[in-house]
């Protein structure tokens, strides 16, 4: 074997090698669970003593097993944390509008696939090169409707006017401070791109079609049945018992309003999302404010990024379970270090609830940490760890190969070498 070929040959073998832990990694072959499967006591501790060590403001965490509560815990800045205290939660606020949204499907005066131009008159999509008729109420669900604008919508001091519907929609605020423009770009249907504007566009439909007011619709329709009483779509200052805002530091930081209640404004507690969680897994034979039909349309695969399903209709799609069905729900960050998270497994009724200010993605991670724990699959926002848990694997293959090759070449050279020859026949004489 020349010493080209020996070469080729080990490059081809690492990266074979490097392909197989990238595929693998996907799967969680080189991940490990916080705590052995189905030991949920032993997840609870670990996942408390996380919060306890990385969050310096407040938490609400839960655990539901079997469509119940079964393990709180309250990591807290005063006293008065428990589950009725109320936080914010961001881009959550989307999974309550898509269930708003899909309510008016399942009664019949919303078709999924009609251009959202048949149930909005107060705004117009700006024209553009591509058919506007082809952004239908599906796609703004799913974030495939060829909007990118990518909201982030901004924050408005507790003293500044709220813009309306229409004007927000016209010139939204981000929260970086960048010019976003609420239009379609891309070919309707083509491509998953997260879009802030697309549940403006919803909060306007939900008003239109119901004749009603975007929060009153909510209340009415889910949070006075559920009995989510401690929930609502006002700034944490006007309501009692509030969790209150914190940077990562524990220091407290001014509370916000938001333009689009639908996208981000919904506040609540973890008794109250205990109980919209519990109507999303309901026992076998049973339907709630959304029929069995419904829910399960919702947790269908409509968006994918990289060949990987991540969106359903207003729900996310974290990660398969063992029956082929999905770990769905949906998670929210907002500045300076609000984070929700509240994720379901339909095969066990089980189901993670933190909301946390004081970090920016705890409540994510440690949801993260629970799917794998619940599935033994990483989720599709978890992929820091991913990419962590490949490094070992991958380079200690990549060295094993490497010091084969040199064992190799070292014996081809020894059984070749004419000199190495001679030295072995003196030596055998």
């Amino acid at each position: 074997m020349t010493f080209a070929r020996l070469t080729a040959a080990t490059l081809i073998l690492m990266a074979l090698w490097l392909a197989f832990v990238i595929v693998t990694a996907l799967f969680g072959w080189w991940m490990h669970p916080i705590a052995p499967t189905g030991d949920s006591d032993a997840f609870f501790r670990q996942a408390t003593d996380l919060i306890a060590e990385h969050n310096s403001g407040n938490a609400a965490f839960i655990l539901i097993e079997d469509g119940a509560i079964s393990r709180e815990y309250y990591s807290t800045s005063n006293d008065l944390i428990g589950r009725d205290t109320v936080f914010a939660t961001a881009s959550m606020s989307k999974w309550l509008t898509a269930a708003g949204v899909m309510k008016l499907v399942q009664d019949g005066e919303v078709d999924l696939d009609s251009p959202m131009s048949a149930y909005v008159s107060r705004w117009t999509l700006p024209t553009g090169e591509f058919d506007s008729n082809e952004v239908t109420v599906r796609r703004l669900l799913s974030h495939t409707a060829g909007l990118t604008d990518e909201l982030g919508f901004g924050d408005y001091h507790l003293d500044e006017a709220i813009p309306s519907l229409e004007e927000s929609l016209e010139n939204p605020r981000t929260s970086d401070g960048s010019t976003a423009r609420i239009a379609v770009t891309v070919a309707p249907g083509t491509e998953w791109k997260y879009s802030g504007g697309s549940y403006l566009i919803l909060q306007l439909l939900i008003e239109e079609v119901s004749g009603m007011a975007f929060e009153e619709y909510m209340n009415e329709t889910f949070f006075i049945p559920l009995g989510m009483n401690r929930s609502a779509y006002e700034p944490l200052s006007s309501v009692d018992n509030n969790a209150g805002s914190f940077n990562q530091h524990g220091e407290p930081t001014p509370i916000y309003r938001y333009a689009s209640s639908a996208a981000t404004g919904f506040a609540t507690t973890t008794a109250d999302l205990a109980k919209f969680v519990a109507a999303q897994i309901l026992p076998p034979d049973t339907d709630s404010i959304l029929n069995r039909n419904t829910l399960v349309a919702m947790r269908q695969a409509h968006g994918k990024t990289l060949g990987f399903d991540v969106w359903g209709l207003g729900t996310i799609l974290y990660a398969p379970t063992g029956t082929g069905d999905v770990v769905f729900g949906h998670d929210g960050g907002n500045d300076p270090a609000i984070n929700s998270t509240a994720r379901i497994n339909p095969d066990t009724r089980d189901a993670i609830i933190l909301l946390e200010t004081g970090h920016p993605s705890l409540a994510t991670s440690i949801g993260s940490q629970w799917v794998l724990w619940q599935t033994g699959y990483p989720d599709i926002l978890d992929t820091d760890s991913v990419i962590q848990s490949m490094r070992l694997p991958g380079l200690l293959g990549v060295l094993i190969i490497f010091l084969a090759s040199v064992c190799i070449g070292l014996r081809h050279k020894r059984q070749h070498d004419p000199a190495d020859k001679q030295r072995a026949q003196r030596s055998a004489q």
